[in-house]
């Protein structure tokens, strides 16, 4: 969902890119609570991972395009904080270096794609966590909700803001029956990835998935006996 360069008026933009600068500032501060020596290095990856599935866009028309946005699993991999820096990282890079999403429109898709984005998946995770049963094995599938929920909510904002600031001459019930349309495809698809990727990681190190660790910290002490020696 890379908004391009005029697409929402001056004032849209200017208003968007306060809420960004306001959201990384906030952002910052709360990321040095939750960085550690197993967090850093998972920020990166996450980063990384986030990067390369963004740059498989499609078009849904009038300018915008759909596209995986990883705020779901950044925020359940490395906490909701530190989530909304990696993500903002990867949109600075793909809109200075390789033209994805305009400049004047970054604080924009900052906004949508780290603050909403991860904001949203992150409080539908914890919903989740905190109704499921508590178990590690539930930690996927409460990633993969929070990132179903997360996409269409980043395309409903980004429709509101069209609808107060939009310069397309695009009728704003056809755009958000476009967007919804396409971006609850999208969530499914970003739900799957998502569940894949935290069980994984849960099934090798779960001490490395920031959303799992109250779980960890909760799990009876275990002691195994011994082999016994002849």
């Amino acid at each position: 969902m890379h908004v391009p360069d005029g697409f929402l008026d001056a004032p849209t933009s200017v208003v968007t890119g306060v809420v960004a600068a306001g959201g990384i500032a906030v952002a910052l501060r709360g990321a040095r609570r939750e960085l550690d020596d197993r967090t850093a290095p998972m920020a990166g990856l996450v980063a990384t991972f986030v990067f390369a599935g963004q740059m498989v866009n499609f078009p849904v028309g009038a300018g915008a395009s759909g596209h995986l946005m990883g705020g779901a699993l950044a925020a359940v991999l490395v906490g909701p904080w530190t989530g909304v820096l990696a993500v903002a990282v990867v949109l600075v890079v793909q809109a200075l270096m390789m033209a994805d999403g305009g400049i004047t429109a970054l604080g924009t898709n900052v906004t949508l794609l780290s603050l909403v984005a991860v904001g949203v998946g992150w409080l539908v995770f914890t919903g989740l966590r905190a109704v499921l049963p508590k178990r590690l094995s539930m930690v996927p599938f409460a990633a993969g909700g929070g990132a179903l929920v997360s996409v269409p909510a980043a395309a409903l904002v980004f429709t509101g803001l069209f609808a107060v600031g939009g310069t397309a001459p695009v009728d704003t019930g056809t755009l958000l029956a476009a967007m919804l349309g396409w971006h609850t495809l999208i969530g499914v698809g970003e739900a799957v990835v998502t569940f894949l990727v935290v069980g994984s990681v849960i099934a090798v190190r779960p001490d490395l998935v920031y959303g799992a660790r109250p779980l960890l910290g909760s799990r009876p002490l275990e002691i195994r006996p011994s082999g016994m020696q002849g």
